[in-house]
């Protein structure tokens, strides 16, 4: 077994992030096998050299060691290119020069996604342009690149992945729309950046939250496209604070820079952490 944990640094590492590298941290080590650290940087306009210092002293608080160096998606870039190179020579990326509003105005029209505002599906607007309006714009206009999601999904043929302790489970394409894979402000989207990346690491085994489920039928067309191995996949349950929220970065209380500050033995609260105990007020729940 290979799993790893991967920390993005824009921000404390919270409870949840301890619950979910203590779990694969565990799983790694009950197999006798390798527990990886990706820091997952791509972000240069929000990621900061202190949140990664800050991110792997928690960890060494928590008593969570780590095989080898952390790999950084930021010294990967080239690789993104390559396969973002690799599926536009097939047809199946294109440039999409909505802006937000451009997108939000498309799903108000009385003939928009059904899906509304939360979670709604692109609804393909760049992906009929014409070649000639895409190299024109494309000269002049920021622009990400989305994958053609019916395209991508004709070719792939059907798949199907598997969810550690639950079976098989099938890739539904057609509920994410054309999903971005570059952003107008940075070289790969986290799909395809850890996409690849699991890859590369030699993954086995992918355990993180259950908020990333969906993600997953994203993360196995994308293997299947570009000829990658499909690692067996652990979501878990979320850790959620008093309110019955899931955390995040902003709740500072639960962040484990307060909680060391506090006094909490960090390899005790690991331990807690791997029963599936939580200190007061926090719960496991799944979305």
């Amino acid at each position: 077994m290979l799993t790893r944990f991967a920390p993005s640094p824009t921000g404390d590492l919270h409870l949840g992030h301890a619950y979910s590298a203590a779990l694969a941290h565990a799983a790694a080590r009950a197999g006798s096998g390798q527990f990886r650290i990706r820091i997952d940087d791509i972000d240069g306009s929000r990621s900061r050299e202190d949140y990664v210092a800050a991110s792997l002293a928690d960890l060494a608080w928590l008593g969570i060691d780590h095989d080898g160096e952390a790999v950084r998606q930021s010294e990967r870039l080239g690789t993104y290119a390559a396969a973002l190179d690799d599926l536009g020579s097939r047809g199946l990326v294109y440039p999409c020069f909505c802006t937000r509003a451009d997108i939000a105005a498309s799903l108000a029209a009385p003939h928009g996604s059904p899906n509304g505002s939360a979670g709604a599906i692109y609804p393909g607007t760049c992906r009929h342009l014409d070649a000639a309006t895409r190299d024109r714009r494309m000269a002049t206009d920021a622009h990400c690149w989305r994958l053609d999601m019916a395209a991508a999904a004709a070719l792939a043929g059907d798949l199907d992945w598997e969810e550690a302790g639950q079976g098989r489970r099938t890739v539904d394409s057609q509920t994410h729309g054309d999903i971005v894979l570059a952003r107008k402000d940075a070289p790969a989207s986290y799909h395809l950046a850890s996409t690849l990346d699991d890859a590369a690491m030699g993954v086995t085994h992918v355990i993180r939250g259950a908020d990333l489920i969906a993600s997953t039928d994203v993360h196995r067309l994308l293997q299947a496209l570009l000829g990658l191995p499909t690692p067996v996949y652990r979501h878990h349950a979320l850790v959620c604070g008093p309110d019955g929220r899931r955390l995040a970065k902003r709740d500072a209380a639960a962040s484990l820079a307060a909680l060391r500050d506090a006094g909490i033995d960090g390899r005790a609260l690991a331990a807690d952490l791997r029963g599936g105990r939580l200190p007061t007020g926090y719960s496991l729940q799944m979305p």
